[in-house]
């Protein structure tokens, strides 16, 4: 395949991973080809990211008219600054999004930047306005584009952070403050006031038409801290006029949060809780504010909304049980993705990456278990399906293991959710086990491919992966107070994953070990505080370790309030935190932590790793310079895993 070859020659070049990796550790550390793709309005163009050597990330575009042969546009070294995706303004022109983390006054802050590229590589243009050298303080934020069909010229309706400049020695001075919304010409930059800012302003959302419809204020509590609230307020068709829409209150996720306008019938999509789930609804963006229920679940949340092309089209929803499902509102797609799933047996998940203008030309994604996943381009007119590029090819030559839905019982009898992953080939019986809960604590874990389960399926482990309480997705009910402050439940129904593996004969008792990374480093941990003879060993990857820590690091955030009160106050303070508790773990642990991680300061491994040497512990603590809390970077992913198969096998 000319894509493939292409794109792995590139990526491969450059110095490669130390030899004294396993070659499984390689292959599944190294980061995936596509990380994102995107479809020109025209159909006949694809743009993609792909991993470069380390943690370096490259821009490639193709055109399908052509010999397919995709070329490199742009590279980002991700030091500190890294392509998170691009979508297409016009045929040749695109808009990209950049950022990182970097550090000022002993802080790790994220910066962001928008910037246009023509789909050859040429004109780059910084979009995302620049602060005068008068201005008051730091915005790092780079805005986005919130409307990518704004205008013929190329134009996007862009976010843009504002900052007032001091008048000291000029007459001239910005004088406005906040998030506002401008329509940016792509090509030469220049800029037309849409939306004046407002300092409370957090979110504006367009009809996909190039019109403002709904705008988005967080409410300050006390002491100018946010207080947990978002007003939303909406325009009718043809008005400049404010009118009150909702109020969403993001702590409990309790009102109604606007996702899209849907143009057509004009109204509002978004999420809001029915009996303690959450349910896609319709609100009318009129006077009557008339709201429709569109899909609710009594077992799951739904969770997601499917929107195709440069209109943000809405097509469907998608919700979690077993297996991730979707519901397609349009008739024609619903067939679509059902013929499509019977015909890519080994990859039912299928999903609507991307859409032409006239919606003929279709980017598809398609993958499973034991398939990492493949792009596709589909004509639907003339009903042929193209390969793009496999997510993984890597591992297109590693038999990978099936992952199974299953339940346990809690200690108080609940039933647990969980997935169980064995080794290739494996009568599971007696074997090397790992537990590896998620992180969040408000997320959950879905059928499909995870390098990780199955790379250390790949190692001879057996795999479960526990929908704990505490987890998102089933409800308030079983979401409780947040894993947190439910701690004794959460590490609870973690410990007895592992507790079932062994009732069964699935793993060796004595060669039972966990894994987690952030707040799955810190169940890992605290399940080896509770009961320190289950598991043998411990590997926690960017884990809180000391919630008193944790809440101090968030005294200087404007959402500090909300983050207390998410942490909550009491004796689980200290019971619930392993660095408070280290003396009672008598497994060795293994931790890695980047040093320039802002979701969970390295700070939080560091506290643990001292505290487990004083108590006289086995311990060790990787950490790796630049790098934040996902570890982007194939070396390093490589080395990780080594490192963990090496030190869990030592048992």
């Amino acid at each position: 395949m000319r894509v493939l070859s292409a794109v792995l020659a590139l990526v491969s070049s450059g110095s490669a991973i130390a030899q004294s990796h396993d070659e499984a550790a390689k292959a599944f550390g190294a980061r995936e080809t596509i990380g994102q793709a995107a479809l020109s309005p025209d159909g006949t163009k694809i743009v993609f990211l792909a991993a470069g050597i380390g943690r370096e990330s490259l821009l490639y575009a193709l055109d399908t008219t052509q010999d397919w042969t995709p070329k490199v546009i742009l590279k980002a070294s991700a030091d500190p600054e890294r392509l998170f995706g691009c979508e297409w303004v016009t045929n040749a022109r695109l808009v990209c999004r950049m950022g990182g983390n970097i550090e000022r006054d002993s802080t790790i802050v994220r910066f962001t930047n928008v910037i246009a590229i023509n789909s050859d590589g040429t004109n780059l243009k910084l979009l995302s306005k620049r602060q005068g050298a008068n201005a008051l303080y730091d915005d790092l934020r780079g805005g986005g584009v919130i409307d990518y069909s704004a205008d013929a010229d190329a134009s996007v309706l862009m976010t843009r952070a504002y900052v007032p400049e001091s008048t000291v020695g000029t007459r001239i001075a910005e004088t406005d403050e906040g998030l506002g919304v401008d329509l940016v010409n792509s090509i030469t930059g220049v800029a037309k006031r849409v939306e004046t800012p407002r300092s409370a302003a957090v979110e504006y959302i367009t009809d996909g038409r190039g019109t403002v419809r709904i705008t988005g204020l967080i409410d300050s509590g006390a002491g100018g801290y946010a207080s947990g609230k978002i007003d939303y307020r909406y325009r009718a068709k043809g008005s400049r006029d404010w009118e009150p829409l909702s109020t969403f209150n993001f702590e409990n996720e309790t009102g109604f949060n606007p996702y899209a306008v849907d143009f057509a019938k004009d109204v509002a999509f978004g999420f809001r809780k029915i009996d303690g789930r959450q349910a896609l609804v319709s609100v009318a963006l009129t006077p009557e504010k008339t709201e429709t229920v569109i899909l609710k679940r009594d077992d799951v949340d739904v969770d997601g909304l499917i929107r195709i092309g440069r209109h943000n089209r809405v097509v469907g929803a998608s919700f979690a049980t077993e297996r991730r499902q979707a519901v397609y509102f349009d008739p024609d797609l619903k067939k679509l993705v059902a013929s499509l799933g019977k015909a890519l047996p080994n990859q039912p998940l299928v999903e609507i990456v991307d859409a032409s203008d006239d919606e003929n030309k279709l980017l598809i994604w398609a993958g499973g278990d034991t398939s990492p996943g493949t792009y596709y381009l589909f004509d639907r007119k003339g009903k042929a399906l193209q390969t793009v590029l496999p997510v993984r090819p890597q591992l297109e030559n590693t038999a990978l293991s099936s992952v199974k839905p299953i339940s346990y019982s809690a200690a108080d009898g609940t039933q647990i959710p969980a997935y169980l992953t064995l080794p290739p080939g494996s009568d599971g019986k007696n074997l090397p086990a790992l537990v590896i809960p998620h992180g969040g604590p408000s997320s959950r874990d879905e059928w499909g491919f995870d390098f990780l389960a199955q790379y250390f399926a790949n190692r001879g482990f057996a795999v479960i992966q526990p929908n704990f309480r505490g987890s998102s997705g089933y409800g308030d009910a079983w979401y409780q107070q947040n894993g947190f402050q439910s701690w004794r439940t959460s590490i609870g129904d973690v410990a007895d994953a592992g507790r079932w593996l062994v009732k069964n004969g699935i793993a060796d008792p004595q060669k039972l070990a966990i894994f987690g990374w952030s707040y799955g480093g810190y169940a890992a941990l605290q399940a080896a505080v509770i009961d320190p003879a289950l598991f043998k060993r411990v590997v926690a990857v960017a884990p809180v370790t000391d919630l008193a820590n944790l809440k101090r690091d968030a005294r200087d955030s404007f959402s500090r309030r909300v983050e207390e009160r998410f942490i909550g106050t009491g004796a689980h303070i200290v019971e619930g935190s392993p660095a408070q508790n280290a003396s009672a773990i008598t497994a060795p642990v293994l931790m890695f932590h980047g040093n320039m991680d802002r979701n969970v300061s390295i700070r939080q491994s560091r506290i643990m790793a001292e505290k487990l040497k004083s108590a006289g512990k086995n311990v060790q603590l990787v950490e790796y310079e630049g790098l934040e809390h996902s570890l982007v970077d194939s070396v390093v992913r490589a080395e990780m895993l080594a490192k963990s198969a090496a030190f869990l096998l030592q048992q």
